[in-house]
């Protein structure tokens, strides 16, 4: 009698794994709360009673913000590592130690044809938009920083700083400059509403706008959503920076509604990056801080009535680690715990850029 053997295998049949294709991302909506820290943030949410635009970002991580020569950063270093992948000395704009300039993400976007824009609440030559921009070994030299806006074809500003653009001691009207470029210039917000060529050099007050409680209404929601409008023309894509520039100033003050007012308003322009980019499907948005200021700590709050009580360790900035949130294609890179730089190299990645 013969009997047949037959192999029997008990594991379970394996699906070969599927790939999913990612949506890609060619737009970056890059959000700064200067001196933005957990506390800061928090203070925000306890102010707006118990909600934020920036909890709808379900991927976060932190970074190291230490510059090249200091443990506690300054926003020129900070904005530099953002924009340039590496660190410098505080007060540095887009140098390294050395003094020599280092290419911006924004610069590269452009030699890549994307459109490009800077939006601040402070004056556009101030320390972090011009981190994207400029090239200069301090950050207090503001008309040179202004002068080097003529140098690169940024599609799209708005903020304050006009004399530095006008009222020069070099006698150079760089508006004038800037409209033999083709740019559009307006002088209000509700002049640049109605813009909609292709460049557009927007100027929403002399030196700094003034703080939210005391005039500058929703200039950084208006002007954040006027220049989405007019970068997204570009079928390639676009980059864009906005600050909301004075969580930091209430911070240096040690005044707590004074930084839940600019909190609560840096929020509200993140509603509208983030209802733009669930639209659009190709935007990422990610929103972080140069550093954290004042050593804020939360000593009791209540989220009915919307308010903080709050202690302050510094009327300067701090060295501890500063949170990022992402949304969009792409917002799963920023979870964990990295440098400062990286930001600029993931943005890189992303939008599949070279830096030549």
């Amino acid at each position: 009698m013969c009997f047949a053997t037959v192999a029997v295998s008990c594991k379970p049949e394996v699906e070969e794994e599927k790939e999913y294709d990612q949506p890609v991302v060619e737009s970056i909506i890059f959000l700064i709360g200067d001196g933005m820290g957990v506390s800061q943030i928090y203070a925000g949410l306890t102010a707006n009673r118990g909600k934020l635009n920036l909890e709808k970002c379900e991927f976060t991580g932190f970074v190291k913000t230490h510059s090249s020569n200091s443990y506690i950063t300054d926003s020129a270093a900070g904005g530099t590592a953002f924009a340039c992948g590496k660190k410098t000395k505080n007060g540095m704009i887009s140098m390294d130690p050395d003094s020599t300039a280092l290419r911006t993400i924004l610069e590269i976007a452009e030699d890549e044809g994307l459109a490009t824009g800077l939006v601040s609440t402070s004056s556009i030559t101030h320390a972090t938009p011009a981190s994207f921009i400029a090239h200069q070994i301090n950050r207090n030299r503001y008309e040179e920083i202004a002068a080097d806006f003529l140098k690169t074809d940024i599609d799209v500003f708005i903020g304050g700083g006009r004399n530095h653009f006008d009222d020069r001691t070099d006698g150079r009207i760089l508006t004038e400059e800037l409209k033999n470029k083709g740019y559009t210039i307006a002088y209000s917000m509700d002049e640049i509403a109605e813009v909609n060529s292709r460049k557009l050099a927007g100027f929403t007050a002399e030196m700094h706008n003034p703080r939210i409680s005391h005039g500058r209404g929703s200039m950084l929601e208006e002007a954040l959503q006027a220049a989405i409008k007019i970068l997204n023309k570009n079928e390639k894509g676009f980059f864009l920076m906005a600050e909301g520039s004075m969580i930091d100033w209430g911070s240096h003050q040690n005044n707590t509604e004074y930084v839940t007012d600019e909190m609560v308003d840096f929020d509200r322009a993140i509603g509208k990056a983030i209802d733009f980019a669930e639209n659009d499907g190709h935007t990422l948005v990610v929103i972080t801080a140069d550093h954290e200021t004042g050593g804020m700590a939360i000593l009791d709050g209540d989220m009915d009535e919307g308010t903080v009580e709050a202690a302050y360790t510094t009327k300067g900035h701090t060295g501890t680690m500063v949170p990022v949130f992402a949304f969009g294609p792409g917002a799963g890179e920023f979870s964990g715990i990295y440098d400062n730089t990286e930001i600029f190299f993931k943005f890189m990645d992303l939008l599949n850029l070279e830096n030549d």
